[in-house]
């Protein structure tokens, strides 16, 4: 869950709007309907879809979301998950009774643990979440992005202390101005483990 999450808000805090929610459906569909995470996650999908509404001038869109993703965390404590959802939900009520707030006031940014979580706060597990969201977000073959994370993931069970897939990835996440040339490098990197094992593979058949 912590993964997911601190995923999603790094990437709507780097103003991804539209792509932060799905770091957080998956998760959200999994969970029972009504418990407080379900309702937790559901309200923050709201609120992310509301923001990136405003964007768009649909007012009645804005509201209705508003108003329910209000409703999603109104019985939530203002610290659920360690995230600041009493000020998301103030912000959202605000929004529900008069929606153009949102031209006049900022969106809250999304804190975990008392910070402002961006993509280059986020470690691999949760950057590689941030990174599959993003490639998907704007077009980028998502199956090198999810070959990189897991490569990279069997890179540190081996007990590497360094791997390319964990830096590029990481990059991925990171790096809007550069992320065209960082896929490049991570689609290389990837086709040539991909040749390798085949290789291996080979000599034992």
């Amino acid at each position: 869950m912590e993964t997911h999450l601190r995923a999603g808000i790094a990437i709507f805090n780097a103003g991804e709007y539209h792509a932060a929610h799905d770091a957080w459906e998956d998760r959200w569909l999994d969970l029972d309907r009504g418990i407080d995470d379900e309702r937790f996650l559901h309200g923050l999908i709201q609120f992310t879809a509301a923001v990136h509404h405003a964007y768009g001038d649909n007012w009645a869109g804005v509201h209705g979301l508003a108003e329910s993703g209000a409703a999603y965390l109104a019985d939530l404590p203002p610290d659920h998950r360690d995230v600041n959802v009493g000020t998301v939900r103030a912000y959202l009520r605000a929004v529900a009774a008069d929606p153009e707030h949102v031209e006049r006031v900022r969106p809250p940014a999304l804190t975990h643990g008392g910070a402002t979580v961006m993509p280059e706060d986020l470690e691999f597990p949760a950057a590689g979440v941030a990174a599959e969201v993003l490639a998907e977000e704007y077009a980028y073959d998502e199956t090198v992005v999810e070959r990189a994370r897991e490569f990279g993931r069997a890179d540190l069970e081996d007990g590497r202390t360094t791997s390319p897939f964990v830096t590029l990835v990481m990059d991925f996440a990171r790096d809007e101005a550069n992320r065209g040339i960082v896929f490049q490098r991570l689609r290389d990197h990837v086709g040539k483990r991909e040749h390798r094992e085949r290789d291996v593979e080979g000599l034992f058949e």
